[in-house]
């Protein structure tokens, strides 16, 4: 295996973190309880501008809490989209309820608002929109839809955090959103997520059954309902703590990084990039690219063979949902421009520390880029 050089997205952990690391050890509380928790949700919530934060252990727990807040089970569709990474679909199946995924736009890359209407049918019960890569959706068009149909929307904004539309925070449209923390996501803990809402029943009930379902402020042991052990601990908001100061350096860094790809790359024959919608600002979580290799001059699978080659870490695409072995027994339907995305995408180096040099390489090695090109930014996190 080729040395990685030039990582695909790892963390960006610092002197800030280890500072709150040690006092969180010091302070003795490094499980499921302790301060820093709700200082973290508050944080955070203030952040994106969220009337409630709860912290969960896992971005796919807050989807699968999410789906039981709304009472979503058996009998009950929800529309997905084909192309997300599969945490967005399996929260769906542990309810009892019916993924029917749904293709996306082949611009933006996520759910396409004209498809979702011809897919719902009296069964449908909630719109599950992806910002994938952190590109936000067609949230005006899907909410729209949702309201007029009496649907739950509940975004997945995993990879947006910092993404924009219309001037507001992803994740604080629907009725629920939910934001990861694993180890390659925007901000990190290692493990865990929040969910978002503005209502205050939904937080409360949030509360109840993160923790087993066990009543707060009681003594005894009393379970009011069947919960989870779902919670976030005191250590790993302390992480999350000195990630959110640095997150304005995080997205910064994340814009300039795409500048730089687009800037060096823009002008290559058979080569394109995701693109935002016109009131929506994208987090670039990952700066992605599609290949066309008759105009390119390559297919996907070598060029990715090369940079690896180079110690260029990069991935495909996520695998469309409907071929995936898991749902190969559901039937579900096959979505052409998903397809299409996942045999022609690449994503690209995007971790908040890499360097100038480090984009210039990769680009050389993408399209041999001359290196006297001029290009503004600074990629440093």
């Amino acid at each position: 295996m080729n040395e990685i050089k030039i990582p695909l997205d790892w963390p960006n952990i610092g002197e800030l973190e280890k500072k709150y690391l040690l006092e969180a050890i010091d302070s003795g509380f490094v499980s499921s309880s302790g301060p820093l928790i709700a200082e973290f949700e508050s944080r955070f919530g203030a952040f994106v501008s969220a009337k409630h934060a709860v912290a969960v252990s896992s971005g796919t727990c807050g989807l699968h809490l999410a789906l039981r807040l709304l009472e979503i089970g058996p009998g009950d569709e929800v529309i997905v989209p084909s192309l997300t990474f599969v945490a967005t679909v399996n929260p769906v199946t542990y309810v009892g309820a019916t993924p029917v995924v749904v293709d996306v736009t082949p611009d933006t890359w996520t759910l396409d608002p004209v498809k979702i209407k011809d897919a719902l049918t009296p069964r449908t019960k909630a719109i599950i929109p992806v910002h994938l890569y952190g590109n936000p959706a067609h949230l005006n068009s899907i909410c729209d839809l949702a309201n007029s149909h009496g649907l739950y929307v509940i975004e997945d904004a995993a990879e947006s955090l910092g993404a924009t539309f219309c001037g507001k925070m992803t994740g604080t449209f629907g009725h629920i959103g939910v934001f990861s923390f694993n180890g390659n996501k925007v901000i990190t803990t290692g493990s865990g997520g929040m969910i978002v809402t503005a209502d205050s029943k939904i937080a409360e009930r949030a509360r109840l059954l993160v923790n087993q379902g066990r009543e707060r402020e009681q003594i005894e042991y009393l379970h009011s309902e069947i919960g989870y052990n779902y919670r976030l601990t005191n250590l790993q908001a302390a992480l999350g703590l000195a990630q959110l100061e640095r997150l304005p350096q995080f997205l910064k860094a994340k814009k300039n990084i795409s500048n730089m790809y687009h800037q060096l790359l823009g002008s290559l024959p058979g080569l394109k990039f995701q693109k935002e919608l016109q009131d929506a600002r994208s987090s670039w979580w990952l700066s992605s690219i599609l290949i066309d290799p008759e105009k390119f001059g390559e297919e996907k699978t070598a060029l990715m063979k090369r940079l690896v080659s180079q110690g260029i870490q990069v991935r495909p695409f996520f695998i469309p949902m409907h071929r995936q072995p898991c749902f190969s027994e559901m039937g579900l339907q096959k979505n052409s421009i998903a397809d299409e995305l996942y045999n022609r995408g690449i994503n690209l180096p995007s971790a908040t520390f890499l360097t100038e040099e480090s984009i210039r390489k990769v680009c050389d090695t993408i399209g041999h880029i001359s290196k006297t090109n001029n290009i503004s930014g600074d990629a440093y996190g």
